[in-house]
């Protein structure tokens, strides 16, 4: 009987995984380079195989490695997580959270998952609307965190990420090449009009509304169905439609930041944890927002 993998093992392999090398994993680690090579000696005898072909200036992964890696990934970041999670204190108390409707299918989910998991006694209440409404409630101590939309202004602010508003189509009505183009638009709204219908005024391709809501979800749903093409947060294209882009004849249409805003009026530990909580769920569309700059 072969003995059980070691988590200990498992991270130096990981650690060399991410280096490329034992000798800067062991720096990465704080450990002798002695030290993790016997690691990688013993998990490679556990296993029976070797896991990293050895090279001049490194190693690289063998077919086995390759097939270790995800596992080893998930074990020690299990462990991660069971020791964040309960060394952390108890927390309680409410946490009240505006956010965009673009975001409830994306990243509410996992944000609400993620923060219940670990904090069982706190009592979460979401408000989904516009940002304007946002900042009313929580200037109006309604609520203590509003994740907005916001052009770019001096006044400082945290920026959990760029997600770009672009015009989306559905690949199998292909509305954009309509004319006029059946557009969807938000019921008296100035961004539309400043923003979204300025954009097809610039390149000068002629519209007529053929659906008007008050939510994304909607939009997305006209897209989806073939009724219009929509103005959508890039990361809430829904499957089966794509971007509009130059070689289609059409641009982006903002660049707005997706902000965070505090309630001045006071904090608690568990308002600061759904901070971390969010910020974390931002944060691939983060990364996307600075790869695509």
């Amino acid at each position: 009987m072969l003995p059980p993998l070691d988590s200990d093992l498992m991270r130096g392999f990981l650690a060399v995984v991410d280096t490329g090398s034992v000798t800067r994993a062991a720096a990465q680690l704080g450990r002798t380079q002695s030290a993790i090579s016997m690691q990688i000696r013993k998990l490679e005898e556990s296993l029976g195989q070797s896991i990293f072909v050895r090279e001049p200036r490194g190693v690289s992964l063998t077919e086995r490695g390759k097939q270790l890696l995800p596992y080893a990934q998930r074990v020690v970041g299990l462990l991660d997580e069971a020791a964040t999670t309960l060394r952390e204190k108890p927390l309680s108390g409410p946490v009240r959270v505006g956010i965009p409707d673009e975001y409830v299918q994306s990243i509410l989910p996992s944000v609400l998952a993620s923060f219940s998991h670990r904090h069982p006694d706190t009592q979460v209440t979401i408000r989904c609307d516009f940002s304007a409404p946002q900042l009313a409630a929580l200037n109006a101590d309604k609520i203590d965190l509003a994740v907005i939309y916001e052009g770019y202004s001096a006044e400082e602010a945290e920026v959990l990420a760029v997600d770009p508003t672009v015009w989306v189509t559905s690949i199998a009505h292909a509305q954009h090449l309509r004319r006029p183009l059946p557009i969807s638009i938000y019921f008296s709204s100035d961004w539309c009009r400043d923003y979204a219908l300025h954009s097809l005024d610039q390149i000068g391709i002629s519209y007529h509304p053929a659906f008007e809501c008050d939510t994304s979800a909607s939009m997305r749903s006209a897209v989806v169905n073939g009724i219009a093409v929509a103005p959508l947060a890039r990361s809430s294209i829904p499957q089966g439609c794509r971007e509009l882009t130059d070689e289609d004849g059409f641009f982006t249409i903002d660049n707005a930041r997706v902000v965070l805003r505090r309630n001045p009026a006071g904090s608690s530990p568990a308002i600061d944890a759904m901070v971390t909580t969010l910020r974390d769920a931002f944060n691939p569309l983060r990364g996307d927002a600075m790869h695509d700059g």
